[in-house]
């Protein structure tokens, strides 16, 4: 499984006053990285520092390790 979000991004941002539409238009982040936060996909270090900026957040708030149960046999 590896890294996964603690929190819905997508939700903790709209919470802050960043709707879609707003993000999009201010440039905050690309549409494709909109898509991978809805399809709960990895994105790049810069997108999580820049999720960390916008939620005031730190990267342990974001994200934790789940290991994979099928690794471990």
């Amino acid at each position: 499984m590896g890294m996964v979000y603690k929190i819905n991004v997508l939700q903790a941002l709209k919470a802050k006053g960043y709707s879609t539409y707003r993000i999009k238009n201010d440039r905050l982040l690309s549409q494709s990285t909109l898509q991978k936060l809805r399809e709960g996909k990895p994105v790049s270090w810069e997108n999580i520092e820049a999720f960390c900026r916008l939620l005031e957040i730190q990267p342990g708030d974001l994200l934790e390790y789940k290991p994979d149960t099928a690794e471990n046999d």
